[in-house]
């Protein structure tokens, strides 16, 4: 059994890391930050009705 050469080790550990990188931006900027937004949101209008 041939073994890998140690370029095709980096190319894929480089390629599996941007994979991972990528989908975990995606789900902290469609899942989290919206969810953190909208709860920032109700807070705004709670205060701002509050102060009038």
């Amino acid at each position: 059994m041939p073994q890998m050469a140690p370029i095709n080790w980096l190319i894929l550990f480089i390629f599996f890391f941007l994979m991972y990188y990528l989908t975990m931006n995606l789900l902290y900027f469609n899942f989290i930050k919206n969810i953190k937004i909208k709860m920032l949101k109700k807070k705004m209008i709670k205060n701002y009705n509050k102060f009038i």
